[in-house]
C-alpha cells in the first residue's frame, strides 16, 4: 500500500493493486481528493478504526444500463406506483439510512460522519447524487453515488420496504439512460446486484472505459 499525505493529491497507478483491491491508505477526505480518486477508479472503504483505505478492485462489477433485470414482481411494483421515486430530495438522509440500515453479512458500519459529511459536500458541488423511494411520504428506500464523467459510480442502497430500494434503483437505470450515461459502477461484486443484471469485468477493462466516460459530461 501507498502512503497519502494530506497535501498530495495524486494516486499511485490503480492497476499496481492487488486484486483484492487496496491501494493507498492515508490523506483527507477533501472534495478534490474524492474527485481525484473516483476518475482514476479508485474509491474509499475502511472501517472506524482504520485510516482511510482507498481501493480499485479486480474484478469490477458494472450495469450496463440495457442490462437491467426487470422481473415481473418488480415490474407489478413499479406499475402500481406502490412509491414515489424522487431524486437529489434528501441527500444527507439517504446516507444516514444507508449507514443506520441492518445488513445481516456486516458487523457494524463503514459509513462514518466523516464520509457523510464528505459526500454531502461533493452533492452540494453537483457531483453526489441520491435516488429515493417514498411510500406514504416516508422515505423508505433508495441510495446514492457520484457522476464522473458519464458514469455513475453507486455508492450504496438501503430499503425499509420490499422492493423500495429496487424502484429507486430502476428508475435511475432509466434517467442515467435518458440523460446519455454510459454505464454504473457498483464497485465490488455481491449477488444482489449481480441479481438485478450486474456483471463482473476485468479492473483493466473498468480503468479503459472510465478513461473514455470523464471526457464526457452529460448532466444527471
Amino acid at each position: 500500500m501507498f502512503p497519502l499525505t494530506d497535501d498530495v493529491y495524486t494516486f499511485p497507478n490503480p492497476r499496481l493493486a492487488c486484486d483484492e483491491g487496496v491501494l493507498a491508505y492515508g490523506g483527507d477526505l477533501s472534495a478534490k481528493r474524492l474527485i481525484t480518486a473516483y476518475a482514476h477508479g479508485i474509491f474509499p472503504w475502511y472501517n472506524p478504526d482504520e485510516p482511510i483505505l482507498w481501493w480499485s478492485p479486480n474484478p469490477r462489477l458494472v450495469m450496463e444500463l440495457d442490462d437491467f433485470k426487470l422481473s415481473k414482481s418488480l415490474a407489478k411494483t413499479i406499475k402500481k406506483d406502490t412509491f414515489e421515486v424522487k431524486f437529489d430530495e434528501n441527500f444527507t438522509q439517504v446516507m444516514i439510512e444507508c449507514k443506520n440500515i441492518y445488513r445481516p453479512e456486516q458487523d457494524g458500519t463503514w459509513l462514518q460522519d466523516e464520509l457523510i459529511q464528505a459526500y454531502t459536500n461533493l452533492h452540494k458541488l453537483g457531483y453526489a447524487h441520491s435516488f429515493e423511494s417514498y411510500y406514504e411520504g416516508e422515505l423508505v428506500g433508495g441510495g446514492y453515488g457520484l457522476c464522473i464523467g458519464d458514469m455513475f459510480c453507486g455508492e450504496s442502497m438501503f430499503a425499509k420496504k420490499s422492493d423500495a430500494s429496487k424502484v429507486a434503483l430502476y428508475y435511475l437505470v432509466q434517467r442515467l439512460k435518458q440523460k446519455g450515461f454510459s454505464l454504473l459502477d457498483c464497485q465490488t461484486p455481491t449477488n444482489h446486484l449481480q441479481s438485478l443484471g450486474a456483471k463482473c469485468i476485468s479492473r483493466d477493462e473498468f480503468l479503459d472505459r472510465l478513461k473514455v466516460s470523464i471526457e464526457n459530461f452529460p448532466q444527471f
